[in-house]
């Protein structure tokens, strides 16, 4: 656990193997906050030219070169994905229904705010039912080819059940009308798989943040934008804007890059945070490859002892068996996730669940004899 201690290292700390849905910060996430802080009490008004100046292109290029995105610019950063999405929807006509293709495995941020529009009539949605997994592909690649879609918004990743899109160029390549916006929710992607995004960089908005895998806690989202898509949203905040501030003239200014779909004004202190763990994991020089294979090798240690005990879920129960289409964590199906998730608690080990699916995720900060300790405290669990 070097490189945590002041998180899942502290004495009494539980055995989190949740780091899916709440990754541990790492101990250089300190020194960041407090940089934040520094830099408010130092800069006072003039912190916003070393936000916009120096903090944001650092995280910019962090980005870039995570997806092999071919400019940092045409990253923008926001507290969260939600805001995105509403930004994104603001650039279609008030006139009709937005007509939408999406999946039926898509997170809150998206599916809860589409749900309550379709409520109103002001969206149309297609949804494709992602199981069966082995005909998830070609079976969304048909509906985007055949339909007349404003907006295609899919996961990388699927979070309740950790499918992973592998077939990313083909979907979008599958979309022929130029004007319809793809969106990629990558937030169960960036940093737990390797992504590369050069391909369509310039026809797909890829939107993530780092909450989960990527270390750096709440309040650090971002958007990869397209060139020429989205050129004025109408939900727009003064950082959209921020380079004409000083000018004079008509009308409402946008940035041509990215920081066109950025809002308003939001604690920067994730954005230190972020750029601190990047900084980290460049020095130990860990890719993105060489993490999910550190947790893949956890996952096979997991999984092997839990063949040998007798607990209430098993290898079979995993939704996705194969981990070349898995993200980075394991989803079970049983009826018993709650109760499961429950006992464990009792004993200080956290996992969690989304209705009939137990998930458990491993990070970089979990060794050989964690995945033990949780295979067997799973026999624990009585049925």
């Amino acid at each position: 656990m070097k490189g945590f201690a002041q998180s899942v290292g502290r004495p009494g700390a539980p055995l989190h193997a949740a780091a899916h849905s709440h990754h541990p910060w790492p101990d250089v996430t300190f020194g960041a906050q407090e940089a934040a802080w520094e830099d408010a009490a130092r800069l006072l008004d003039r912190k916003w030219d070393r936000v916009f100046g120096e903090v944001i292109p650092a995280a910019q290029a962090h980005v870039a070169r995570v997806l092999n995105l071919p400019d940092p610019a045409s990253i923008a950063f926001g507290p969260n994905t939600h805001s995105f999405v509403l930004r994104i929807l603001s650039c279609f006509p008030p006139a009709r229904p937005v007509r939408v293709l999406t999946t039926s495995s898509e997170f809150h941020s998206f599916s809860r705010q589409i749900a309550r529009l379709e409520e109103e009539g002001l969206v149309d949605i297609t949804r494709v039912a992602t199981e069966p997994f082995d005909s998830f592909n070609a079976r969304f690649a048909e509906a985007a080819t055949c339909g007349d879609y404003d907006l295609v918004f899919f996961s990388q990743v699927f979070f309740d059940s950790g499918f992973r899109v592998r077939a990313l160029e083909a979907i979008v390549h599958a979309v022929h009308d130029p004007k319809t916006f793809i969106v990629i929710d990558g937030y169960h992607g960036f940093m737990a798989v390797p992504t590369d995004l050069r391909a369509v960089a310039d026809r797909a908005f890829y939107l993530a943040g780092g909450y989960k895998y990527a270390m750096a806690g709440e309040g650090v989202c971002f958007l990869h934008c397209p060139p020429e898509y989205g050129i004025r949203p109408r939900d727009t905040g003064w950082y959209a804007g921020f380079s004409a501030l000083e000018k004079s003239g008509r009308g409402v200014p946008y940035a041509r890059d990215g920081s066109r779909f950025m809002g308003a004004t939001f604690d920067v202190s994730g954005i230190y945070r972020f750029n601190a763990v990047q900084d980290w994991v460049q020095q130990k020089n860990r890719s993105v490859t060489d993490m999910l294979e550190h947790v893949r090798r956890i996952e096979r240690r997991f999984l092997t002892e839990l063949d040998r005990q007798h607990a209430p879920i098993c290898r079979s129960d995993l939704l996705v068996p194969d981990e070349e289409q898995r993200g980075r964590f394991l989803a079970f199906r049983t009826e018993d996730a709650g109760r499961i998730t429950a006992v464990l608690a009792a004993q200080n080990i956290i996992v969690d669940y989304r209705g009939d699916r137990l998930r458990i995720g491993f990070g970089i900060y979990h060794n050989e004899e964690d995945a033990l300790r949780l295979a067997r405290a799973l026999t624990s669990v009585r049925g």
